[in-house]
């Protein structure tokens, strides 16, 4: 995977830096087909939402998109982007700087994963639970340590995924993945005002079931 961190070709980051001493930050993950990183708006408006909340100031459009070209030259133009920003270095202790020197780290993988069989897929519950916290609740945090545990449950490489509950029993998401059910013809999704991740795709089937009247 190639990196540049603060728009230096690097795969490194300070020891100090928050986002390692604490999760304090967040990231994105973006699919790139034909050398055009998918529903990037809207992943860019998730990551401005995190900064929003996380009071931190937000990287702009304009940075991202010209740290992405960089990293996704032919022929590698299908593949994973990347991008993981923290508060960036800072001195001991939880308090935050009041003004954050940021650091923004862009990262492209080439390559596609195999395609799901049409058939479905194989699932499993996670005994991990996910815990609760309204002011956290739908943000691509750094901090994954519940998604690494739950995920740490299982080694069969025929389980492509586990579902999570959280500390009150209800189903929340998967490890890496928003849940959808169908029922009696009608789409049912598990509210995250209480704990999750807003899924982009997410967001596109919402939007999809609305204009179809589902």
């Amino acid at each position: 995977m190639k990196w540049l961190v603060n728009g230096v070709e690097s795969g490194k980051i300070a020891a100090d830096d928050r986002g390692l001493a604490y999760g304090d930050g967040l990231f994105e993950t973006i699919a790139v087909r034909a050398g055009e990183p998918r529903l990037f708006a809207e992943h860019l408006a998730r990551l401005r939402e995190g900064s929003r909340r996380l009071q931190l100031p937000p990287p702009a459009k304009s940075t991202l998109a010209e740290q992405a070209q960089r990293l996704i030259v032919p022929p590698a133009a299908d593949g994973t982007l990347k991008i993981i920003y923290t508060r960036g270095s800072g001195e001991r202790g939880y308090a935050p700087p009041i003004e954050p020197d940021t650091t923004l780290a862009v990262g492209f993988s080439a390559g596609v994963r195999a395609p799901v069989d049409p058939a479905g897929v194989t699932v499993r519950l996670c005994a991990t639970p996910v815990g609760r916290n309204p002011q956290l609740a739908g943000l691509k945090t750094l901090n994954r340590l519940e998604q690494v545990l739950a995920r740490a449950e299982w080694r069969d490489s025929a389980v492509a995924e586990g579902l999570l509950f959280d500390t009150a029993g209800l189903l929340v998401c998967g490890t890496m993945t928003n849940v959808f059910i169908v029922r009696e013809n009608r789409l049912l999704t598990p509210r995250l005002d209480q704990c999750g991740v807003h899924g982009v795709m997410r967001a596109q089937v919402l939007a999809a079931a609305a204009r179809l009247g589902v």
